[in-house]
C-alpha cells in the first residue's frame, strides 16, 4: 500500500496530508476577495482565461465572511466539526497594497475553526514587503502559496501570454522556500504544441525545486477567449481522455512521492466549455487514472526511486 494515502490511491492524497497534520477532516473554503490580475492590467491576460481564475464560481458581490459561511454551512451538513483553510482563489491574491492584504487575510484567520490560509497568486505579483508579511504569517498559521506555472517551457508561456518567464517563477519559488513557506504549483497538460515529454519535463523541474504540492489541470477551451479563437483557426490537437490519463500517470511516476496531489483534473464551467467535453465527467477521469495506475502497477515517484536506487 502507498504510504501517503488513506483512500487506496497510488499517489499522495490531500486527504492523507491534512489528516496526518490535523488528525481530522480539513476543507479549503473558496473565497473571492475581488482582487484583479497584473496580466490583465498589462495586456489581455492568459489566452485560456475568461473571467479570472475561477471567478465565475465564487460570488464577488458578497463580503468574505458571508462567502465563507455560505460554503461552510453546506460542508457542515455532511462533515460536522471540520477544520477550515481560507482559500483565496479568484484572480491574483497578492495584487493589492499590503494593508488590504492584511485586512482580508486576517478577517478570515480570525474566524472559528480556521487553521490556515491558501493564497493563489502569480510569481510576478509578490512584492518584497509581501514576502516579508507572508513569512510572518507562516509562523502563525498553516500557510500555503499557490503559484500558476502551467508549463516549464518559455516558448509555451509566451504563446499563452502568461506574462512572466521561467526565471521569474524560479526566483519566486526560491524566495518562498527560503522563508520556509509551503508552495503549491499549478500546471496545465495539453497546452498547444506541447509533447508528452514537455509535460513530463515540467514535473521534473518541480521535483528539483522541492515544492510541497501540485495541481494538474487539463487544458480546456472556454467561449469568448483568445484560446477559443486560436483553436478555431489553427485546430491544434487537444488531448483525448486516454492521452490525458496516460500523461498524468507518467507524470506521477516522475513526481517525488512527498509532493501532495491537490488536484489531478479540472472543473470547467459547463455553460462556457467548448472542448474537451469528456472533462465534464470528472469522477470518471479520476477513476480511470486509478485503474490505469493499477493496470501498470505503478505508484507516484516510482521513476524517482528507480533513479535514486540506480
Amino acid at each position: 500500500m502507498f504510504p501517503y494515502s488513506l483512500d487506496n490511491k497510488r499517489y499522495h492524497t490531500l486527504n492523507y496530508h491534512y489528516r496526518s497534520i490535523f488528525n481530522q477532516k480539513v476543507f479549503k473554503v473558496s473565497l473571492n476577495a475581488n482582487f484583479s490580475c497584473p496580466n490583465l492590467k498589462n495586456g489581455e491576460g492568459c489566452i485560456f482565461c475568461l473571467h479570472g481564475s475561477n471567478d465565475y464560481d465564487i460570488s464577488k458581490n458578497n463580503d468574505l465572511v458571508k462567502q465563507f459561511y455560505d460554503n461552510v454551512n453546506i460542508l457542515e451538513k455532511k462533515w460536522p466539526n471540520s477544520l477550515y483553510i481560507g482559500y483565496f482563489q479568484a484572480n491574483t491574491n497578492t495584487f493589492a497594497p499590503l494593508s488590504i492584504l492584511k485586512e482580508k487575510y486576517e478577517t478570515i484567520l480570525n474566524l472559528p475553526n480556521v487553521i490556515g490560509l491558501s493564497i493563489a497568486t502569480r510569481s510576478d505579483a509578490i512584492t518584497l514587503e509581501c514576502f516579508d508579511y507572508l513569512e510572518e504569517l507562516n509562523k502563525k498559521t498553516f500557510l500555503t502559496v499557490e503559484l500558476g506555472l502551467q508549463s516549464s517551457k518559455d516558448e509555451t508561456l509566451k504563446l499563452i501570454n502568461r506574462g512572466h518567464n521561467i526565471e521569474n517563477f524560479l526566483n519566486c519559488v526560491k524566495e518562498l522556500k527560503k522563508r520556509h513557506i509551503k508552495v503549491i504549483v499549478h500546471i496545465i497538460n495539453g497546452l498547444p504544441f506541447e509533447t508528452k515529454e514537455d509535460m513530463i519535463n515540467t514535473v521534473k523541474l518541480l521535483n528539483s525545486l522541492e515544492i510541497d504540492g501540485i495541481k494538474i489541470h487539463m487544458l480546456h477551451i472556454l467561449k469568448n477567449t483568445k484560446l477559443a479563437e486560436m483553436y478555431k483557426t489553427e485546430k491544434f490537437h487537444l488531448l483525448t481522455k486516454e492521452e490525458y490519463i496516460d500523461i498524468v500517470c507518467s507524470q506521477l511516476e516522475h513526481l517525488n512521492q512527498k509532493i501532495v496531489i491537490h488536484r489531478i483534473t479540472g472543473d470547467p464551467n459547463i455553460k462556457d466549455l467548448i472542448e474537451p467535453k469528456w472533462l465534464i465527467k470528472k469522477f470518471c477521469v479520476l477513476n480511470d487514472i486509478d485503474k490505469e495506475m493499477n493496470k501498470r502497477n505503478i505508484y507516484q515517484g516510482d521513476k524517482v526511486l528507480t533513479r535514486v536506487n540506480n
